[in-house]
């Protein structure tokens, strides 16, 4: 069998997490599938010293970029918060250039996609990165499509991951690619990670994207969305419940959530399904019903629009071994 050579590339103030979400499932799936499943995993950095990683914590390299020839299976690039200074460095740059033509698949994890888009590896692609940076790195980059929703995206060979811990679900997704989905189960398993998560899942969820509204009138009927989304939650109910006006209900989550009552209603409900779908058997009629909608059409339709993906889809990829056989 041959060797598959994957190399993560780290740099000053790195994020250390960026690297162990790699390193660590690439371990663990050789030593799951010993003897059949030959990962060699190097950590490289610019004259093979030392990554100082971002949290002050050291991390030894194995080899230095300059030095290090292909042919290379994977080349996969560190976000960090000296992300801005390996992207503006032309040796660090090039290199990561020079080795991309020797790689069968090229990564990025986080902001890690400044240093690939630095390089014009992500020039007419689309790709992902950290929600925080990727107005940014888009205005630096336009002929790159920074799309900042999925968790990661694969254009071609290459594949960018959103940011820290989405590193998880890129390489699990490369363990699936090289040899099977049983063994990247085993090694999520082994990682504890409750989800295998599909690129394509948003990045961030509705109820932690931004902080619960400082006006108590409108917290309470956040409140009361979360809890019962299986209610009637027009504008016109919620107004009543909170005692106001449509109109300057409307306005409160326009001016506090940014989007209007209904909007958000809808997200709430697709985030409420996507979780009886991943964690229940229900069958989809049953989680329409209990999220509030009208049919399970309109929860396709929904969920479809969120997250790009079916909600049976999505069910088989999120499931875990041992919930058992869906309804």
């Amino acid at each position: 069998m041959v060797e598959r050579l994957m190399v993560m590339v780290g740099y000053e103030a790195a994020e250390l997490l960026d690297i162990a979400c790699v390193t660590t499932p690439l371990a663990m799936a050789n030593g799951i599938g010993a003897p059949t499943v030959p990962y060699r995993v190097r950590v490289v950095g610019p004259g093979g010293g030392p990554v100082v990683c971002g949290t002050g914590l050291t991390l030894g390299s194995d080899q230095s970029l300059e030095r290090l020839v292909g042919p290379l299976d994977t080349l996969i690039v560190s976000g960090g918060v000296g992300f801005e200074r390996a992207a503006a460095d032309p040796r660090l740059v090039g290199h990561v250039r020079r080795l991309a033509k020797e790689s069968r698949r090229v990564a990025s994890v986080c902001t890690g996609t400044a240093v690939l888009a630095a390089a014009g590896l992500l020039d007419g692609r689309r790709a992902t990165t950290h929600w925080r940076y990727a107005r940014q790195l888009a205005d630096r980059h336009p002929d790159v499509t920074i799309d900042s929703a999925p968790i990661y995206v694969r254009d071609g060979n290459v594949y960018t991951a959103a940011g820290v811990t989405s590193a998880l679900d890129l390489t699990l997704a490369f363990i699936e690619e090289d040899h099977g989905p049983e063994l990247a189960r085993q090694v999520a398993r082994d990682l504890v990670v409750y989800l295998q998560r599909p690129g394509n899942q948003a990045q961030m969820s509705l109820f932690t994207a931004a902080p619960a509204p400082r006006d108590e009138l409108l917290k309470g009927i956040v409140e009361h969305i979360a809890a019962h989304p299986d209610a009637d939650l027009s504008t016109r109910a919620l107004a009543a419940r909170a005692g106001v006006t449509p109109r300057h209900l409307t306005r409160l989550f326009t001016d506090h959530l940014g989007q209007a009552p209904g909007r958000y209603v809808r997200l709430a409900r697709t985030e409420a399904a996507a979780q009886l779908i991943a964690s229940t058997p229900l069958p989809m009629t049953a989680v329409a019903t209990r999220c509030g909608f009208g049919s399970p059409e309109a929860l396709r339709q929904a969920f479809s629009g969120r997250y790009g993906i079916s909600p049976s889809r999505y069910r088989a990829t999120a499931r875990r071994p041992d919930q058992g056989p869906s309804l």
